[in-house]
């Protein structure tokens, strides 16, 4: 999981972070440095030039991501969302600040008032948002939260001038072209989808149809949570959650793939997202997750 370490050099170095207690913040300020505002211009072009042929690139930067206490986040909204809903903000399961929900467990609707940092395109902060309540969280099948938040896209949008990303309702597709966004480091990733694991283990945890990305995207602890936009549509298609760090095979911090006929396969340095298009067919009038919703796969509780 790519949760911070005990310290941001630590976090800086390695490929993933050491799960820590809930809530585990860096012991500095994870605010960028020259450099890594250098790197995420330099992965921009990278991801221009990366393109599928015949699909012009959109610049990606960080406004409508978000920083969490512990991980990366965005406000996202779906095809059907109005701008009078309630907004949504994206994140990982795995970086609930209650702690990592068990396998088999599901959580709906329960009360929150988290906040979240809301960044400018340049990453500068643009204001604080807050959750009225986690609408659902799962580490089952995929890791995915999803925040309710107090204020609505228009009122976001009046206060702050930020619009929220659009959750793609498409599968992605193997050699997209993709930015992950981290809030948390202000850092923009570039690769490429190589591919899809039919079943990603970690732990006691297992993910169905995750994305594999190409090596260029080396996220880092703290990345958790992090919007995956293809760099084609403008769309959310994924949230980053995982890599695997030191060859580990199916143990914390190191995923392994099993496919079809139960072969496993470990990728030391690569790392994975979970797909997101299958949330648009959770979401109902006023934003609200319907479990029941025809076509919703969504664990239930």
């Amino acid at each position: 999981m790519k949760r911070p370490l005990a310290g941001a050099l630590s976090a800086l170095l390695l490929a993933g972070a050491a799960v820590l207690g809930t809530g585990a913040a860096p012991t500095v300020a994870a605010t960028p440095t020259h450099s890594s505002a250098a790197s995420s211009a330099a992965s921009s072009a990278a991801s221009s030039a990366s393109a599928p042929k015949g699909a012009a690139a959109r610049a990606v930067d960080f406004a409508g991501t978000v920083a969490l206490s512990n991980c990366s986040g965005s406000v996202v909204r779906t095809p059907g969302s109005a701008d009078t809903d309630p907004a949504l903000v994206l994140s990982n399961g795995h970086c609930l600040s209650s702690g990592f929900p068990a396998a088999g467990e599901v959580i709906v609707d329960q009360p929150s008032s988290r906040s979240f940092t809301l960044l400018r395109s340049s990453g500068a902060s643009a204001g604080t948002l807050r959750a009225t309540k986690v609408a659902y969280a799962t580490m089952t099948d995929t890791d995915i939260s999803l925040y309710e938040l107090s204020s609505t896209y228009a009122q976001i949008e009046q206060r702050y001038g930020i619009r929220a990303l659009q959750l793609s309702d498409s599968h992605p597709v193997q050699g997209a072209s993709i930015n992950v966004v981290s809030g948390y480091w202000k850092k923009i990733y570039a690769c490429n989808i190589d591919g899809f694991a039919y079943r990603l283990k970690e732990g006691e945890w297992t993910w169905k149809d995750s994305v594999r990305y190409t090596s260029a995207c080396h996220t880092i602890g703290g990345t958790s949570g992090s919007p995956v936009v293809d760099t084609a549509s403008g769309k959310v298609v994924a949230v980053n959650n995982t890599g695997n760090e030191s060859g580990g095979q199916c143990t914390l911090n190191n995923p392994c793939e099993v496919d079809e006929s139960g072969t496993v396969t470990v990728r030391q340095g690569i790392n994975y997202a979970q797909e997101t298009y299958g949330i648009t067919r959770c979401v109902t009038t006023g934003n609200k997750i319907d479990l029941g919703l025809p076509g919703c796969e969504l664990p239930t509780p």
